[in-house]
């Protein structure tokens, strides 16, 4: 059985990919971005998108493809599905269809605020607990003692929640295509910058490994 743990353990073949690793991650945002700039082009040269709906309709269409193109090919490729793209991508399917279904964008322009919201609510959540749920995910990946688990969740719970809000200031106030470029070209640089400034903390709280004892 596939352990949490192996979400963030790269296996052999993500060592031997990690360009591919990056495109499958990034690739449907691209798609989306490309299907609502080229929108009605794309339904001039296919008109049966035209049942689809508006530019942003087909685009959604295509990222809900290319979302499951992406997950398919980590599949087959990497033996496993990450938990965050793998769960982001059900939200895409069911807010997609019902954006597609019901002609109605408000649905996919939702979906990051759902994504977000529940890695908040679920990372806070866990504190109130008195479980660090963020340790469960990356301590194959670096090893925190108690406090820095704790303050790391607690930071990314807040900024999960952070996405949510920025995301739904951006559609309700902006223009479709402000929003898409906010999308693809901003969430990812703000989640670069807020992850290499936990870096402080995680030196700070990093558990150091005993030295191997030299045999005498």
């Amino acid at each position: 059985m596939q352990t949490i743990e192996s979400d963030i353990t790269p296996t052999k073949e993500e060592k031997q990919h990690p360009m591919l690793k990056l495109a499958l991650e990034i690739g449907p945002l691209l798609v989306f971005f490309f299907g609502n700039l080229r929108g009605e082009w794309l339904v001039a040269q296919f008109p049966a998108l035209s049942a689809v709906g508006g530019p942003l309709l087909v685009a959604t269409a295509l990222f809900m493809v290319a979302t499951v193109a992406s997950l398919i090919a980590s599949k087959i490729v990497f033996h496993h599905l990450p938990v965050m793209p793998m769960v982001s991508g059900v939200v895409v399917l069911i807010f997609g269809s019902l954006s597609i279904w019901l002609q109605d964008e408000t649905f996919i322009k939702m979906k990051p605020t759902i994504v977000n919201s529940l890695f908040g609510v679920a990372l806070l959540g866990g504190l109130l607990f008195g479980k660090s749920l963020l340790g469960y995910v990356f301590n194959a990946a670096f090893q925190l003692d108690e406090v820095g688990w704790k303050k790391l969740t607690l930071r990314w719970g807040i900024f999960f929640l952070f996405l949510a809000v920025i995301n739904e200031v951006v559609w309700r106030n902006f223009s479709d295509v402000v929003w898409v470029n906010f999308k693809v070209w901003g969430t990812m640089p703000i989640t670069i910058i807020f992850t290499i400034a936990q870096m402080p903390l995680i030196m700070r709280h990093t558990i150091q490994e005993p030295a191997p004892e030299v045999e005498k």
